[in-house]
């Protein structure tokens, strides 16, 4: 599957980076949604640099505990779920994925069994 973009023009925004918060990944829809910080050029920066010393502090825990951070947010008028995780290597977590997407105010809730 050499060259399956899949998660290019996906319409959710994902960022992933390596264990030390470097920048390795901007989908299209990452980079526009982070244009007016630099878009695409912010690969290969460090994600300390854009974050609240707060928020650094939770990405370093998500990192060394290897449990996933999700979250709703709402700004400008749009809601969004981020979903923050680890991704591994051998079992050990070798960088942060982070998944942004539009949510509606209201939707449905089902509950399966």
């Amino acid at each position: 599957m050499d060259g399956f973009n899949w998660a290019d023009e996906l319409g959710v925004a994902i960022t992933v980076s390596d264990s030390s918060g470097k920048i390795l990944y901007m989908n299209g829809k990452s980079a526009s949604t982070f244009a007016n910080q630099g878009g695409k050029l912010l690969e290969g920066t460090s994600l300390s640099d854009c974050h609240k010393p707060e928020s650094w502090l939770k990405i370093l825990e998500i990192l060394e505990t290897g449990k996933a951070n999700c979250y709703t947010i709402e700004k400008n008028g749009v809601k969004k779920m981020i979903y923050q995780a680890p991704w591994f290597k051998n079992g050990t977590p070798a960088g942060l994925v982070e998944l942004s997407m539009e949510i509606p105010f209201t939707m449905s809730h089902f509950v399966r069994s």
